[in-house]
């Protein structure tokens, strides 16, 4: 997987994921395969979740979930399918390294780990460069 030459950035992500500003929390879709995507969120002073210059723990369960989403989207994608929406159903061993701050890109890896019927569970790992900000286990619903 890759930073280099995005998948989709900016406006283009709209195509992946139902959500819309102000709470459209990914920005930038880096790479993506069958298990495996890397997104990322740079974080503006008026992001939603942002409280004293950081971005706030459920700022980052909302990109984690969001990024699964976009991923779903590529997917659907790539096999000329229509863009599932997807709800959290479960969030476990939820991490905080630290609160990232306002103007921070966060860059994060989901890993599907598995998938049952519409049920996906993937594990997820975001980073403002080296340092590891959250991680988590989600389960994520997908609607037919």
């Amino acid at each position: 997987m890759s930073l280099e030459n995005p998948l989709y950035k900016g406006e283009q992500i709209k195509d992946l994921i139902p959500q819309r500003f102000p709470i459209m929390m990914v920005d930038t879709m880096y790479d993506a395969n069958e298990t495996e995507c890397i997104s990322g969120l740079t974080i503006a002073q008026d992001n939603f979740f942002c409280v004293d210059g950081y971005f706030l723990e459920p700022g980052l369960i909302e990109h984690i979930a969001q990024s699964a989403s976009a991923h779903a989207g590529v997917k659907a994608k790539m096999k000329n399918e229509e863009t599932p929406v997807g709800y959290i159903g479960e969030v476990k061993k939820f991490k905080l390294g630290s609160k990232p701050k306002v103007g921070s890109s966060l860059v994060t890896t989901i890993r599907i780990v598995s998938e049952v019927q519409n049920v996906s569970l993937i594990k997820a790992e975001t980073k403002v460069g080296d340092e590891v900000v959250a991680s988590c286990q989600m389960k994520i619903f997908i609607r037919e």
